[in-house]
C-alpha cells in the first residue's frame, strides 16, 4: 500500500509499505476512506515533535471502514464506517478512568507520531473499542472527518473552559482548530463570542458563516475586548493560534480571575512573566486533548448542531498528497482544510 512516511526532519515521502495486520487482540484494521492534514503534521515535518519516530506513516485525522478486528474487540465490527480517534487509550489505567486519556499509561498521541498513522490506504488502530467511533448512516465521511482530532480538541477546550451564558469568550486564532473550537463554544450560548484572527480571508470566513460572532484583528484585540466588556476583560480566553505573541495576548486580555485555556502548539518555549501578572489570579488550563467525547460529538453532528464540512476547501487523491501539504503549509488559495481520498 502507499503511505506517507516521515523520513527525516523536512522530508516526508509517499512510499510502499505492507498492509498492516492485527498485532494485538484489541486491534482493528481500517481501510481509509478520507484523511486530512493537520498543523501537527507540519510540526512533525519540521522536527518540532521530538517523540515522532522516523519511518512512521504520518496522519491522525481519518475515517474509514473496518476491515478486520482482533478477538477482544466488541464495539465495532467488520464493515462499520468509523472515525478514528487521535488518542490511543486503554480505558483502564488511572488516567483513563478519570477521563484524562491524553496521559494514558499505554497511549496518548501515538497515531502518526509514534506508530503508523492514516495518510495511507490502511491503518492499524490499537484499543479499537476506544479508538473508533461508528458513523451513523445519516452522517457523511466529510461530516465525520474531524471528529477524532480537531473537533475533539474544540469540544475539550470549550468544556474545560467552564463557559456560562454570562461570559464573554475570546478565541485567538481562526484556523481549523479555532473554527472547530468556535462551534463547540457556541453550544454553551455565552453572552458574547469574539474571534481574533490575523488573516483577512479567515476573518471573512468567520463573518460569513457565523454572523453573530464579533471578528477582530490581533492589533485591535486589547482595545476591542476592553470596550466590549466594560474594561474588565474576557471571562474566558481560548488560545488556539500559537503565533509569536498570541500567548502573551491571551493572558493580557483576560479579566482578573478568568480562565485561560491554551490549545495551541508552539515552536519555542513561552514566558510566563509572573511579576507582570501579579494580582490577576488567572487560572491556566493547558495540554493535549482528552479526546474521549467522540460519541457525543458524533451525536451533535447527526443532530445538525455541529457542521464542519465548510472547513474542507480542497480535495486531493493520496497520490497528490505532497501537493496538498504544500498548499496547506503555504496557506494558498484560502485553504482551511484538505480532504485526502484514495487514489
Amino acid at each position: 500500500m502507499k503511505a506517507l512516511t516521515y523520513i527525516r526532519p523536512g522530508r516526508f515521502e509517499l512510499i510502499d509499505k505492507p498492509v498492516p495486520e492485527i498485532l494485538d487482540p484489541r486491534d482493528a484494521i481500517v481501510k481509509v476512506s478520507l484523511s486530512s492534514i493537520c498543523s501537527s503534521d507540519l510540526h512533525i515535518l519540521h522536527g518540532s515533535v521530538p517523540q515522532a519516530r522516523f519511518g512512521i506513516t504520518v496522519g491522525h485525522e481519518m475515517v474509514g471502514i473496518v476491515e478486520a478486528v482482533g478477538s477482544e474487540v466488541n464495539k465495532v465490527f467488520i464493515g462499520d464506517r468509523v472515525a478514528v480517534n487521535v488518542e490511543t487509550f486503554c480505558g483502564k489505567c488511572f488516567f483513563c478512568q478519570r477521563g484524562w486519556v491524553n496521559n494514558c499509561r499505554d497511549g496518548g498521541w501515538r497515531l502518526g507520531c509514534r506508530i503508523d498513522g492514516g495518510q495511507a490506504e490502511y491503518v492499524r488502530v490499537s484499543y479499537a473499542d476506544n479508538g473508533l467511533t461508528p458513523i451513523p448512516d445519516g452522517v457523511t465521511d466529510e461530516q465525520a472527518l474531524f471528529v477524532g482530532d480537531i473537533l475533539s480538541t474544540g469540544y475539550w477546550s470549550a468544556k474545560i473552559s467552564e463557559i456560562s451564558e454570562e461570559d464573554t469568550v475570546l478565541i485567538i486564532g481562526a484556523g481549523p482548530t479555532g473554527l472547530c473550537t468556535l462551534q463547540c463554544v457556541m453550544l454553551y450560548y455565552p453572552k458574547l463570542i469574539i474571534v481574533s484572527e490575523a488573516d483577512e480571508a479567515r476573518r471573512r470566513f468567520v463573518k460569513k458563516h457565523f454572523p453573530g460572532v464579533m471578528v477582530i484583528a490581533p492589533d485591535e484585540c486589547l482595545e476591542r475586548v476592553a470596550e466590549s466588556t466594560g474594561y474588565y476583560g474576557a471571562d474566558r480566553v481560548i488560545e488556539v493560534a500559537g503565533s509569536e505573541d498570541s500567548f502573551e495576548m491571551a493572558w493580557r486580555v483576560a479579566r482578573p480571575n478568568a480562565i485561560v485555556t491554551i490549545v495551541a502548539l508552539y515552536n519555542k518555549s513561552q514566558i510566563l512573566p509572573l511579576p507582570d501578572m501579579y494580582g490577576k489570579n488567572l487560572t491556566f488550563k493547558t495540554g493535549g486533548v482528552d479526546a474521549c467525547d467522540c460519541e457525543e460529538i458524533m451525536r451533535l453532528i447527526a443532530d445538525g448542531r455541529i457542521d464542519t464540512t465548510t472547513l474542507i476547501t480542497h480535495r486531493y487523491p493520496l497520490s497528490g498528497i505532497q501537493d496538498a501539504y504544500a498548499l496547506f503549509e503555504q496557506r494558498r488559495d484560502n485553504v482551511i482544510k484538505t480532504a485526502i481520498f484514495p487514489g
